[in-house]
């Protein structure tokens, strides 16, 4: 049995960075090179977002403003080839190789980073099996100095040109520029090019049939791999020695090697699922999302065809109304109904003053500060004083961040009250809705130092509206962290003391609340209430919007706390969604 090789084809360096399950976005060598290279051509508004969109791997958008900036009236000459060079790039990125090609010609040879040109393009005659061609393209970029190659690696064109020749069968040349690339690997100490030009040598001897040559470097390679975090090396590594064992005939160490890729390939599966359920999650929501906008269009039509009936049955009520006269009964029954209507209106618009009136007080406290804290902050620029500076903005973004929760507590308490809301109750798991509400607190949980624990069991099912459940759970996570000090710790866990209800516990270590504090808070009155808690003071409408949306849950809310020592907020959801219900 022959054992399989880790790979031939070098992959450019300029698209390694590009990471499946990569929160962080950095840029390669390359792109780095990219970026600093085009920042005089900013006044160009396509290229601009062209590059924009070509460094965060958007390629529709970047054929779409390159085409836009070729055409423009305005150009320039480097700018022109630019645009050719990222066309080229995403053509042969979605493996059009001949439309690549016909970019990549387009390009002058004043371009600074026309040696790139040439490497891409021998890559693309790799691809082709054009060896020779591909050789040709490589040589030319061999020679030149290390300091000129822009963003490639020296060790992946001495390989490049190594497999080349290794295609060709001229085995001799081909091991000279397999070792050359050796070396430089081994001198930068790059582990991962290093499992794959191993390889590539293991490769070149079996092509030979010279298998005690080649198994030397297969070992060499799994070693390697043991030290590094990319399953997909370890797990090739690991069946490669699987195999050279099996053709020793060491059962044993090939069984262990066995039993290795087996491993790896659960490994490599549990990502590949996780990846397809946050995707699939994705979908979802965005169909969600698309069923409340076309629910909302609908009942906008709706309303509009029932304020059409409205208008014509009160004018025939008018003609009735002119030639009918109402007995005094009816009278008094019409003028009750007036009075409640006009003492439920007052209630409203009494309510309404209020909101109005403590919303706009403390958006003119946040604005004023958010002035004040301006003011110092041009003050501190003059005078070079980056230590308040640092102070200072991160003063603003907390204003700015609760004058925005502020208003967004304020919207769908508004839809709400007028019961425009979509609401659609289902079976929900309750680690994930954490994870995802969670993960937009992480930067104000670090920046208090803060820790914080999901304990959700993944098994936990309860039944709620995802979208309002998204809205209680960012309120008491926004207040938790709030009324937290530096180094507490905020823990989210569900405990099961009902045989019908879930309790979704929101735990801080915080600064806790008085006896007189929490049964306010837990008060049923609509009325919004001012809170104080040294330097921290809200509308207490967050709080509200969760009392609301839990009762339209059909939940529970209840509140454990000690002054100084802590709060648990929780969340009473119901376990199974009843038949036909919505």
């Amino acid at each position: 049995m022959k054992v399989k090789y880790v790979r031939i084809v070098i992959v450019f360096l300029w698209m390694s960075s590009s990471l499946l399950f990569s929160q962080e976005e950095t840029l390669s060598p390359f792109e780095k090179t990219v970026q600093k290279e085009t920042e005089k051509f900013n006044d160009f508004p396509d290229f601009h977002k062209a590059k924009t969109f070509f460094l965060a791997h958007q390629w529709d958008s970047t054929l779409v403003y390159t085409s836009k900036q070729l055409i423009s009236k305005e150009n320039n000459i480097q700018v022109t080839n630019y645009c050719h060079f990222f066309r080229g790039l995403i053509f042969r990125n979605k493996s059009i190789l001949n439309e690549a090609k016909t970019e990549l010609f387009k390009i002058s040879k004043d371009f600074p980073l026309y040696n790139n040109v040439k490497i891409i393009l021998g890559g693309i005659a790799f691809e082709q099996l054009q060896f020779q061609k591909a050789i040709q393209y490589y040589k030319v970029i061999d020679s030149i100095g290390t300091a000129n190659l822009k963003g490639l690696k020296k060790a992946n064109i001495e390989e490049n040109i190594g497999s080349c020749y290794l295609h060709l069968k001229q085995y001799d040349i081909a091991n000279t520029y397999f070792q050359r690339s050796i070396s430089l690997h081994e001198k930068n100490k790059d582990t991962l090019e290093l499992i794959g030009t191993y390889g590539n040598i293991a490769s070149f001897y079996y092509e030979q049939y010279l298998d005690e040559n080649a198994i030397p470097y297969y070992e060499k390679a799994y070693k390697l791999s043991q030290k590094i975090d990319d399953y997909g090396l370890k797990l090739e590594a690991a069946k490669n020695m699987s195999i050279v064992e099996r053709n020793r005939k060491n059962y044993v160490l090939a069984l262990q090697y066995t039993d290795e890729v087996i491993k790896y390939k659960d490994v490599l599966n549990d990502r590949d699922r996780n990846w397809a359920i946050g995707k699939l999650e994705k979908e979802l929501a965005v169909n969600k999302k698309q069923e409340e906008v076309n629910a909302l269009a609908i009942e906008n039509k709706l309303k509009q065809a029932e304020r059409n009936r409205f208008i014509y049955l009160a004018v025939i009520l008018m003609l009735i109304l002119i030639a009918v006269i109402y007995f005094y009964k009816e009278k008094v029954k019409t003028n009750k109904i007036i009075v409640a209507q006009k003492e439920s209106l007052d209630e409203l618009n009494a309510m309404k003053d209020k909101l109005f009136s403590v919303v706009s007080h403390d958006l003119r406290s946040s604005v004023h500060a958010l002035k004040t804290s301006n003011t110092e902050l041009s003050e501190n620029l003059e005078a070079k004083n980056f230590n308040a500076l640092d102070t200072l903005l991160n003063t603003n973004s907390a204003i700015v961040n609760g004058a925005y929760n502020l208003l967004d507590n304020l919207l769908h308490w508004a839809l709400l009250q007028t019961e425009q809301s979509y609401f659609e109750m289902e079976n929900m798991h309750l680690f994930f809705i954490v994870e995802q509400t969670a993960y937009n607190y992480k930067p104000l949980l670090l920046d208090k130092k803060i820790e914080f624990k999901n304990k959700v069991s993944e098994d936990e099912i309860a039944v709620a509206d995802q979208e309002s459940l998204k809205i209680i759970l960012r309120n008491l996570l926004d207040n938790a962290i709030k009324f937290s000090n530096p180094n507490d710790k905020i823990t989210v866990y569900t405990r099961n003391t009902s045989e019908n209800y879930c309790d979704l516990v929101i735990e801080d270590t915080g600064m806790g609340m008085s006896e007189t504090t929490r049964l306010q808070l837990l008060n049923d009155s609509v009325t919004l209430a001012k809170k104080e808690n040294k330097h921290i003071i809200g509308t207490g409408l967050g709080m509200q919007l969760c009392k609301s949306m839990i009762q339209k849950n059909k939940g529970k809310f209840a509140i454990e706390s000690e002054l100084g020592k802590g709060t648990k907020m929780i969340v009473s959801l119901r376990k199974n969604l009843p038949n036909g219900a919505n």
